[in-house]
């Protein structure tokens, strides 16, 4: 039994594919910074001297990173109702994008953190910076070097994994390749030009953190 592969017939289904091509990037785009940003202050967090806040920091972190992304979605989405927040489907997908970013974010840039020599805080402290000073200005840029790397792959994961929020009818790339091939069914056609397109997309994420990083960082040898 042979197949015959009919892209043409996709042709006026283009319009549905841009607008779901144009969601997950926003979506992504949103959420990395979103999720960077929470990152950043969770990674400071868990090295503050606040009992308080360094616990609640790890709680959240260990929460997130040991529970699949889908039901924390799934959570946001039809759990929070029950306490009264409703939230639209762009918006729970959104919240919990950033949310799931933040958690796995923060361990990385911990770990740069981490990586810092004691030297570096005692020589800003000496200077007369406190602790939350030396950690923006003298900490935390050399430690956003140190993991670049795996901070690029943790974002683009995150955008890959923007297809889940699908499930609650966001109308992201995927969603709008099931409405095509519902249509169509042309599915395997619907869904290789799906893939394809975030196959390009994690290739672009990469060629613009890798231009980011050359103006963030003059540092010839990163």
């Amino acid at each position: 039994m042979s197949y015959q592969l009919d892209f043409a017939g996709l042709v006026p289904y283009l319009p549905q594919f841009a607008a779901g091509l144009w969601a997950t990037i926003e979506l992504t785009v949103i959420s990395t910074l979103g999720g960077l940003l929470l990152g950043t202050l969770c990674a400071q967090g868990r090295i503050s001297k606040d009992a308080w806040l360094r616990r609640s920091c790890s709680c959240y972190i260990e929460i997130i990173r040991n529970t699949p992304f889908i039901v924390q979605l799934f959570f946001i989405f039809f759990g929070l109702p029950a306490l009264g927040l409703k939230l639209s489907a762009w918006q729970a997908g959104m919240l919990a994008m950033i949310i799931n970013l933040g958690a796995y974010s923060a361990e990385i840039i911990r770990a740069g953190i981490d990586a810092a020599p004691k030297g570096q805080w005692e020589a800003g402290q000496t200077l007369g910076l406190t602790r939350r000073q030396v950690f923006w200005h003298i900490i935390l840029l050399p430690a956003y070097q140190r993991v670049y790397p795996a901070l690029v792959s943790q974002c683009i994961i995150v955008m890959l994994g923007s297809a889940v929020v699908s499930q609650i009818s966001v109308e992201e790339l995927t969603f709008s390749a099931n409405f095509v091939q519902s249509r169509s069914f042309l599915s395997f056609e619907s869904y290789m030009v799906a893939a394809l397109v975030y196959l390009l997309l994690a290739i672009l994420m990469r060629q613009t953190f890798a231009l980011i990083k050359r103006f963030a960082f003059k540092n010839p040898s990163l």
